[in-house]
């Protein structure tokens, strides 16, 4: 049987497994909590909190707080220090330095063996497994695969243990059947100067033969902007004609479809987005075409979720799954095969069904702007500047936002910074378009417009090309897992850009 052939057999294989948690969702969950039960109990976290005698979901809520990296982290420096079957059985080898959206502070997650193969690695074999049961004749094992992770390598802890980029930990450690049909090589893709490595990327990959590519849009878009100027090339599918799959997650695609589509003009390309972070690999775009993203309930991981309207509790009260509602918005609790218990990585999430369940990501828990009760979340974001991009046929590259202030008789209102690839036709029109938008998404912050009484109409700035790109590399944050904050409830990252612009 020929190389691809077996491999879209083999994806098929566990098309079916995802078919059976997806007609048994609740006994998916199930089985992993036990799972997770069983195999901490005899941890010192396990058996602090009885872990041996939990028999159900409910007693779980009931005995093991909530907690985020602040209660998390004097574990996490026990283990880098090289202390063992603390929150998971098998030794912590990995820690993935996550640069953290809602805190400069950078985070350590616990990386196990059992989270990079039961996740991490699932969930991009799964990618695969979906595309082949989108395009059935697929080609894509013949050729290569682009890989563009994270610029930080991996720094030595001790003997047998590092801290890195999560995408540095997964290329030290994936498996063959991925290692002989990846590229960059691995002294490239480990590399740590980000803009040297893109470099050096485009130059490694534009003679290869690419079908797929995986990174975060912002970052992966510098890269192949980069071959096409090396190439002379109108469009990456000149440079790779067998191209069809593009493999992304990290920040929201919208503000970079239209950008994705120029750069590669085919119908039959497919871009399936992927809801993963370092804390763990949680949605999968199954549907061509849609914006949500399917709930994989195999990966080890038992998910919990809080009512964002309930968050400034103390011991906010969660939902199981069977408990959530379409529509709603939640903040996700995680627990993981990496000893993550009952732990709030920051995200917010919106479910577009119930059966199956499927999200969107709305948000995080801290990014968001609510000066003045308008609640404001990134998911309106982003589509109000989608809609002002296609009224206007305006591209952007990239935006942030906050709030200005009330002082005296002066109104509140919202202040955008925004770097566009092409201008819009009228900057005011854009504005108009942009408000317009959220005022019929958020009916908050439509309350606070109306009449322009609390907040007065936003206020946007366009910035030259490479603004972000500087203050990103002025805070050592060019590249990889690294994010652009979309919309903070003050103005430091506001106000930092905003000295960036030129008098």
């Amino acid at each position: 049987m020929p190389v691809n052939a077996l491999f879209a057999f083999l994806m098929k294989k566990r098309i079916q497994q995802i078919e059976l948690f997806r007609d048994n969702p609740h006994e998916a969950q199930l089985e992993v909590f036990h799972r997770l039960m069983q195999a901490a109990r005899y941890t010192e976290w396990g058996r602090t909190y009885g872990y041996g005698d939990i028999k159900d979901p409910n007693e779980y809520r009931r005995r093991v707080p909530l907690q985020d990296y602040v209660q998390l982290k004097p574990w996490v420096d026990r283990m880098r220090g090289g202390e063992q079957n603390l929150l998971w059985p098998t030794d912590i080898r990995w820690f993935a330095k996550s640069s953290g959206t809602t805190n400069a502070k950078s985070k350590f997650i616990p990386v196990s063996r059992e989270a990079l193969e039961e996740c991490h690695y699932k969930g991009g074999k799964d990618l695969l497994a979906l595309h082949f049961a989108m395009y059935p004749q697929s080609q894509l094992y013949k050729g290569m695969s682009m890989v563009v992770g994270g610029s930080s390598a991996g720094e030595p802890l001790r003997q047998d243990a590092y801290t890195g980029d999560l995408s540095a930990i997964i290329i030290r450690n994936l498996p063959l059947w991925v290692e002989v049909r990846r590229t960059p090589v691995i002294e490239t893709a480990l590399m740590e100067n980000w803009e040297e490595k893109v470099e050096r990327m485009a130059r490694e990959t534009m003679r290869e033969d690419v079908r797929s590519i995986a990174g975060v849009p912002s970052w992966t878009l510098v890269v192949l902007r980069r071959v096409l100027e090396l190439t002379g090339k109108a469009n990456i599918l000149e440079v790779w004609p067998n191209l069809e799959l593009f493999m992304h997650g990290g920040v929201s695609f919208r503000p970079y479809r239209e950008q994705y589509h120029k750069l590669m003009p085919s119908e039959a390309m497919n871009y399936l987005e992927s809801y993963n972070a370092s804390e763990g690999f949680f949605g999968i775009t199954d549907e061509h075409g849609s914006d949500s993203l399917l709930l994989m309930l195999d990966y080890g991981i038992f998910f919990e979720f809080i009512p964002v309207k309930e968050l400034e509790a103390e011991q906010p009260p969660t939902k199981l799954l069977h408990e959530v509602e379409a529509g709603q918005e939640y903040a996700l609790v995680i627990s993981t095969n990496a000893g993550l218990w009952r732990y709030m990585p920051g995200d917010t999430v919106r479910f577009t069904s119930t059966n199956p369940y499927r999200i969107v990501v709305s948000g995080r828990t801290r990014s968001f702007i609510n000066a003045f009760g308008e609640e404001l979340i990134v998911e309106n974001a982003d589509r109000g500047i989608e809609h002002a991009c296609q009224a206007t046929g305006a591209v952007v590259s990239d935006y942030t936002a906050g709030p200005v202030y009330m002082n005296g008789l002066a109104r509140g209102g919202h202040e955008w910074v925004i770097e566009f690839e092409e201008r819009p036709d009228d900057l005011e029109h854009f504005t108009s378009v942009l408000d317009r938008t959220l005022r019929g998404l958020n009916s908050d912050y439509d309350a606070k417009r109306s009449t322009d009484t609390v907040l007065q109409r936003p206020r946007v700035h366009a910035v030259p090309k490479g603004t972000f790109h500087h203050w990103m590399k002025g805070r050592g944050k060019l590249g990889g897992q690294n994010k652009v904050p979309r919309l903070c409830n003050d103005r430091q990252v506001l106000d930092q850009l905003l000295l960036c612009i030129p008098a």
